[in-house]
């Protein structure tokens, strides 16, 4: 028989992540999209959770408990509370998991333990590139010989660039196809400009080019062995999906609400057959994008790469979490559009899914 229920130990995890994503993400979420700041005292909070730290392996000081069900399940509760700052708590992960999962025993070494420290460390990946038909597994960004190392010479966008850490993990055309390189953020040949984007505007992000940036060989990942970018990119769609759930769910969630209480003519506006119809097919919508990345998610957990269950699942949640945010607005009317509600950032937030790739992994 399926079961769909969480486990005893990953309820409690949910749970206190809800928590979390209630009473300390949420109220900080508008000032935060306002200020184009993540506020650092939500992120330090976030790392003494061990979100991302308790899935790095224990040699390494981390819980050694990685899971891609759980991770989902993290990753939607914190996207309720607020896209933009759930992207930056879960970033750590963007070089710590691929690491702990490809990378060699020197780079696992010297990379690992920053990010299960207790100090938050984020992590930066670049993987999309600022073209029309940008393909992550076919990068125009190369990486070419050069004596016992290597140069990057292209650019990559929708990175994110928080302060604190000295590396971003870099994909880019070499012999064998995409390869991932370990390159320090103050190499020489590296400019970052930061974006203004319409949504997640709490989370810095920038615009990389890589002019002749020269690193050794051994910032290969996973060194001669290499890495499998269809993995990275499948569990990166999953916690995309994951965090779309979120988005969508708290769309919903105010709409339901606002439709309860808000009275028209002495009747509420939930009690309006189009309304009442409209929140049914919202609350449906959900639920299947839910299962489906589940799915995907429970797949990742038997060893498959899962990639074709992790795409289906990310395009059903782009659409979703789009249609249900914009349902949102429509449900509050006139207040749907202003910012002293929640459903204008979470429409501008879910827009951003169409363009997405490996901004969080599971």
């Amino acid at each position: 028989m399926i079961g769909f229920d969480p486990t005893e130990e990953q309820a409690l995890i949910v749970d206190t992540v809800r928590q979390f994503a209630a009473q300390e993400i949420r109220p900080a979420a508008r000032d935060a999209d306002e200020s184009g700041k993540l506020p650092e005292s939500v992120l330090a909070q976030a790392n003494e959770l061990g979100l991302v730290a308790n899935a790095l392996p224990e040699a390494t000081g981390g819980g050694g408990e990685r899971s891609a069900v759980l991770g989902a399940l993290i990753a939607e509760e914190l996207a309720w509370g607020d896209l933009g700052i759930a992207l930056g708590i879960l970033s750590p992960g963007l070089v710590g998991l691929p690491v702990a999962q490809f990378g060699t025993d020197a780079q696992r070494e010297a990379l690992l333990p920053r990010y299960a420290s207790e100090r938050f460390v984020p992590g930066a990946l670049a993987l999309l590139e600022p073209h029309f038909g940008a393909d992550p597994f076919r990068p125009t960004c190369e990486a070419r010989a050069d004596g016992d190392g290597v140069t990057l010479h292209g650019q990559k966008c929708l990175v994110p660039w928080i302060d604190g850490d000295d590396v971003v993990l870099v994909f880019a055309a070499g012999p064998s196809g995409a390869e991932g390189y370990l390159v320090p953020r103050d190499a020489d040949g590296l400019a970052a400009e930061r974006e203004h984007n319409m949504g997640i505007r709490a989370l810095p992000t920038a615009t990389l080019s890589l002019d002749g940036v020269r690193v050794a060989a051994d910032a290969r990942l996973g060194g001669e062995a290499g890495a499998d970018l269809q993995q990275i990119i499948a569990q990166g769609r999953v916690a995309l999906a994951a965090a779309g759930v979120g988005v969508a769910r708290a769309a919903f969630e105010v709409a339901r609400d606002y439709a309860k209480e808000r009275e028209v003519f002495g009747v509420k506006v939930a009690q309006k057959q189009a309304i009442a119809f409209k929140l049914a097919d919202m609350a449906i919508e959900i639920d299947g994008a839910r299962l489906l990345t589940w799915e995907a998610a429970y797949r990742l957990d038997q060893g498959d790469t899962a990639l074709r269950e992790a795409t289906l699942a990310y395009d059903q949640v782009r659409r979703v979490a789009l249609e249900v945010a914009d349902g949102a607005v429509q449900v509050l009317g006139g207040h749907g559009y202003i910012r002293d509600y929640f459903p204008e950032m979470h429409l501008r937030n879910a827009r951003g899914f169409a363009a997405f790739e490996a901004l969080a992994l599971v």
